[in-house]
C-alpha cells in the first residue's frame, strides 16, 4: 500500500475533527484544504511540481508565515482575541509541516552548501540560497537562512 501523502493526512484529520465536533480545528483544516485546492488550480496553468507533498508543504509554509505576521499585527494592535484565533490556526498548520531546522543546523547547512558550490563572496549569495532551498526548502526558515548567509560572508 502506498505511503499516505500529506494531502491524505490533512483529509483524515479534517474528518476526525468533524466527528469529534472540534469546530475551530475543522475550520482551520478546511482553510488548509481550500488553499491547497487554490494552488492546484494555479498549478494547472503552470508546471505542477513532481512531488505533491512539496506543493502542500509550500502552501502550508505560506499560510504559517501569514498567520505569524497577523499574530504580530493583532498583538501590536491590542486585539488579543484575534491573535489567539490566528495562533490556534497556526498550531493546526504546523502539525503538518516538517520540523524546522534550528539555527545551528541552518548554519551547518549553509557552510556545506558554500563549500559545495565554491561560494567565496556575497556575490555568490543567490547561488547559495538557491541550493539551500533545493536541498532543505521544506525544513528551512528562508528568512533566517538569508540573514545567516549574509552574515557568513561578513
Amino acid at each position: 500500500m502506498p505511503e499516505a501523502s500529506l494531502r491524505d493526512d490533512i483529509k483524515s484529520a479534517t474528518i476526525t475533527a468533524m466527528k469529534a465536533g472540534e469546530k475551530e480545528r475543522t475550520a482551520a483544516l478546511r482553510l488548509i484544504s481550500a488553499k491547497i485546492k487554490d494552488r492546484d488550480i494555479e498549478a494547472r496553468t503552470g508546471k505542477a511540481p513532481d512531488n505533491d507533498d512539496e506543493l502542500v508543504t509550500e502552501v502550508l509554509q505560506k499560510m504559517a508565515k501569514q498567520r505569524r505576521e497577523s499574530i504580530q499585527m493583532y498583538e501590536d494592535g491590542g486585539r488579543q482575541e484575534l491573535a489567539d484565533q490566528e495562533k490556534a490556526e497556526l498550531a493546526v498548520i504546523e502539525e503538518f509541516l516538517p520540523a524546522m531546522m534550528d539555527e545551528a543546523a541552518t548554519k551547518a547547512a549553509i557552510e556545506q552548501v558554500k563549500a559545495d558550490v565554491g561560494a567565496e563572496s556575497i556575490k555568490d549569495m543567490g547561488r547559495v540560497m538557491g541550493e539551500l532551498k533545493k536541498r532543505h526548502g521544506a525544513e528551512l526558515d528562508m528568512g533566517l537562512a538569508s540573514g545567516l548567509v549574509k552574515a557568513s560572508f561578513g
